[in-house]
Protein backbone atom coordinates (compact mmCIF):
# COMPACT_ATOMS: atom_id res chain seq x y z
CA UNK A 1 0.00 0.00 0.00
CA UNK A 2 1.47 3.31 -0.84
CA UNK A 3 1.67 5.75 1.79
CA UNK A 4 2.37 9.56 1.26
CA UNK A 5 4.87 11.69 3.42
CA UNK A 6 4.88 15.75 3.13
CA UNK A 7 7.92 17.76 3.82
CA UNK A 8 8.48 21.32 4.26
CA UNK A 9 12.18 22.28 4.21
CA UNK A 10 13.09 24.56 6.58
CA UNK A 11 14.69 27.90 5.20
CA UNK A 12 18.01 28.75 7.74
CA UNK A 13 18.92 26.39 10.30
CA UNK A 14 22.28 26.69 12.23
CA UNK A 15 24.25 23.49 13.45
CA UNK A 16 27.76 23.34 14.73
CA UNK A 17 30.75 21.86 13.17
CA UNK A 18 31.28 17.88 12.96
CA UNK A 19 27.51 17.55 13.92
CA UNK A 20 24.85 14.97 11.77
CA UNK A 21 21.98 16.25 10.30
CA UNK A 22 19.02 14.78 10.76
CA UNK A 23 15.62 15.04 8.56
CA UNK A 24 13.48 16.43 11.56
CA UNK A 25 16.31 18.94 11.98
CA UNK A 26 15.91 20.43 7.86
CA UNK A 27 12.46 19.79 7.68
CA UNK A 28 9.18 19.46 8.34
CA UNK A 29 6.96 15.89 8.36
CA UNK A 30 3.80 15.05 8.38
CA UNK A 31 3.47 11.53 7.81
CA UNK A 32 2.15 8.11 9.95
CA UNK A 33 3.25 7.98 13.38
CA UNK A 34 4.55 4.70 12.41
CA UNK A 35 6.99 5.93 9.99
CA UNK A 36 7.78 9.16 11.52
CA UNK A 37 10.41 7.94 14.18
CA UNK A 38 12.23 6.31 10.93
CA UNK A 39 12.36 9.37 8.77
CA UNK A 40 12.68 11.96 11.57
CA UNK A 41 15.77 10.17 12.52
CA UNK A 42 16.85 9.67 8.81
CA UNK A 43 20.86 11.63 8.37
CA UNK A 44 20.68 13.73 5.73
CA UNK A 45 24.05 14.56 5.77
CA UNK A 46 27.17 15.02 8.22
CA UNK A 47 29.37 18.53 8.49
CA UNK A 48 33.01 17.76 7.84
CA UNK A 49 35.76 19.90 8.70
CA UNK A 50 36.30 19.97 4.86
CA UNK A 51 32.58 21.97 4.73
CA UNK A 52 32.77 25.83 4.76
CA UNK A 53 30.47 27.99 6.57
CA UNK A 54 27.19 27.71 4.19
CA UNK A 55 25.78 24.18 3.10
CA UNK A 56 22.69 23.81 1.06
CA UNK A 57 21.44 20.78 0.75
CA UNK A 58 18.24 20.13 -2.07
CA UNK A 59 15.00 18.81 -1.81
CA UNK A 60 16.08 16.07 -4.74
CA UNK A 61 18.75 14.76 -2.49
CA UNK A 62 16.46 14.43 0.75
CA UNK A 63 14.09 13.02 -2.00
CA UNK A 64 16.48 10.64 -3.18
CA UNK A 65 17.92 9.34 0.31
CA UNK A 66 14.26 8.77 1.58
CA UNK A 67 13.34 6.79 -1.65
CA UNK A 68 16.44 4.26 -0.94
CA UNK A 69 14.93 2.84 2.10
CA UNK A 70 11.40 3.48 1.65
CA UNK A 71 11.02 3.13 -2.35
CA UNK A 72 6.97 2.51 -2.16
CA UNK A 73 6.38 6.12 -0.34
CA UNK A 74 5.06 9.01 -2.04
CA UNK A 75 6.39 12.09 -1.23
CA UNK A 76 4.97 15.26 -1.53
CA UNK A 77 7.08 18.85 -1.01
CA UNK A 78 5.44 22.09 0.10
CA UNK A 79 7.68 25.56 0.51
CA UNK A 80 11.15 26.33 -0.21
CA UNK A 81 13.43 23.96 -2.56
CA UNK A 82 16.70 24.11 -0.35
CA UNK A 83 17.77 24.73 2.97
CA UNK A 84 20.51 26.75 3.68
CA UNK A 85 22.37 25.17 6.92
CA UNK A 86 25.10 27.34 8.54
CA UNK A 87 27.59 25.89 10.06
CA UNK A 88 28.81 27.88 13.48
CA UNK A 89 31.79 28.22 15.18
CA UNK A 90 32.03 27.45 18.64
CA UNK A 91 31.71 31.14 20.77
CA UNK A 92 34.56 32.51 22.40
CA UNK A 93 34.65 34.57 25.40
CA UNK A 94 34.72 38.33 24.56
CA UNK A 95 37.96 40.10 25.35
CA UNK A 96 37.28 42.83 27.59
CA UNK A 97 39.98 44.94 26.00
CA UNK A 98 38.67 44.34 22.67
CA UNK A 99 35.56 45.09 24.08
CA UNK A 100 36.29 48.29 25.19
CA UNK A 101 38.23 49.78 21.98
CA UNK A 102 34.98 48.80 19.92
CA UNK A 103 33.01 50.89 22.17
CA UNK A 104 35.16 53.51 22.58
CA UNK A 105 35.36 53.66 18.54
CA UNK A 106 31.48 53.10 17.87
CA UNK A 107 30.94 56.08 20.57
CA UNK A 108 33.54 58.95 19.83
CA UNK A 109 32.48 57.80 16.07
CA UNK A 110 28.49 58.99 16.98
CA UNK A 111 29.55 61.64 18.61
CA UNK A 112 31.57 62.95 16.04
CA UNK A 113 29.25 62.22 13.34
CA UNK A 114 26.05 64.38 15.18
CA UNK A 115 28.67 67.59 16.13
CA UNK A 116 29.20 67.39 12.53
CA UNK A 117 25.82 67.68 11.37
CA UNK A 118 25.02 70.19 13.79
CA UNK A 119 27.79 72.19 12.34
CA UNK A 120 26.37 71.73 8.82
CA UNK A 121 23.14 72.93 9.50
CA UNK A 122 24.43 75.71 12.03
CA UNK A 123 22.19 74.10 15.40
CA UNK A 124 23.44 76.43 17.71
CA UNK A 125 23.09 79.62 15.66
CA UNK A 126 19.35 78.25 14.85
CA UNK A 127 18.61 77.81 19.10
CA UNK A 128 19.97 80.94 20.09
CA UNK A 129 18.06 82.68 16.87
CA UNK A 130 15.30 80.96 18.05
CA UNK A 131 15.62 82.24 22.05
CA UNK A 132 16.38 85.65 21.17
CA UNK A 133 12.93 86.19 18.88
CA UNK A 134 11.11 84.40 21.79
CA UNK A 135 12.85 86.61 24.49
CA UNK A 136 14.14 89.22 23.39
CA UNK A 137 17.15 88.42 24.91
CA UNK A 138 20.72 87.78 23.20
CA UNK A 139 22.20 84.08 25.26
CA UNK A 140 25.54 82.49 23.10
CA UNK A 141 24.28 79.31 25.30
CA UNK A 142 20.59 78.45 25.46
CA UNK A 143 20.42 75.86 27.70
CA UNK A 144 16.72 75.94 27.81
CA UNK A 145 16.56 74.06 24.69
CA UNK A 146 20.07 72.92 24.19
CA UNK A 147 19.15 70.07 27.01
CA UNK A 148 15.56 69.49 25.95
CA UNK A 149 16.90 68.50 22.66
CA UNK A 150 20.12 66.50 23.62
CA UNK A 151 17.33 64.40 26.06
CA UNK A 152 15.03 64.59 23.11
CA UNK A 153 18.01 63.22 20.73
CA UNK A 154 18.65 60.37 23.05
CA UNK A 155 15.12 59.33 23.34
CA UNK A 156 14.40 59.43 19.39
CA UNK A 157 17.57 57.22 18.62
CA UNK A 158 15.73 54.28 21.52
CA UNK A 159 12.25 54.98 19.75
CA UNK A 160 13.84 54.53 16.46
CA UNK A 161 15.89 51.49 17.33
CA UNK A 162 12.72 49.69 19.61
CA UNK A 163 15.80 49.28 22.01
CA UNK A 164 16.88 50.15 25.17
CA UNK A 165 19.50 47.48 25.98
CA UNK A 166 18.44 44.31 25.44
CA UNK A 167 14.34 45.46 25.90
CA UNK A 168 12.30 45.61 23.24
CA UNK A 169 10.09 48.35 23.27
CA UNK A 170 7.17 46.89 21.41
CA UNK A 171 6.31 44.10 18.81
CA UNK A 172 7.03 46.27 15.70
CA UNK A 173 10.40 46.11 14.14
CA UNK A 174 12.40 48.88 13.92
CA UNK A 175 13.89 50.35 9.92
CA UNK A 176 16.82 48.90 11.19
CA UNK A 177 15.93 45.46 11.45
CA UNK A 178 13.76 45.31 8.48
CA UNK A 179 16.70 46.52 6.25
CA UNK A 180 18.70 43.69 8.01
CA UNK A 181 16.17 41.45 7.09
CA UNK A 182 16.01 41.88 3.69
CA UNK A 183 19.80 41.85 3.38
CA UNK A 184 19.64 38.51 5.00
CA UNK A 185 17.00 37.31 2.45
CA UNK A 186 18.84 38.51 -0.73
CA UNK A 187 21.97 37.23 0.64
CA UNK A 188 20.50 33.85 1.60
CA UNK A 189 18.90 33.63 -2.28
CA UNK A 190 22.73 34.31 -3.53
CA UNK A 191 23.62 31.87 -1.71
CA UNK A 192 21.10 29.45 -2.69
CA UNK A 193 21.71 29.82 -6.15
CA UNK A 194 25.52 29.72 -6.18
CA UNK A 195 26.27 27.11 -3.71
CA UNK A 196 23.82 24.70 -4.68
CA UNK A 197 25.32 22.48 -7.43
CA UNK A 198 21.98 21.38 -8.40
CA UNK A 199 20.82 24.69 -9.53
CA UNK A 200 23.34 25.70 -12.22
CA UNK A 201 25.55 23.86 -14.66
CA UNK A 202 28.62 24.87 -16.77
CA UNK A 203 29.46 23.76 -19.79
CA UNK A 204 32.86 22.14 -18.91
CA UNK A 205 30.82 19.83 -16.51
CA UNK A 206 28.95 17.83 -19.11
Amino acid sequence: MERTVYIRLRHRIQVRAREEILLKDIAQLIVDEMLYEQLSKMKIYEVSEQDRNIIIIDVMMVIRLITEILPNLEIQTQGPSQVIVEVVPKKKRVSLPLFILVWLLLFIGAALTIMNFHEDVSMQAVQQRIYTIITGEIDDKPLIFQIPYSIGLGLGMILFFNHLFKKRLNEEPSPLEVEMFNYQLDLDNYVAMKENKESMKNIDER
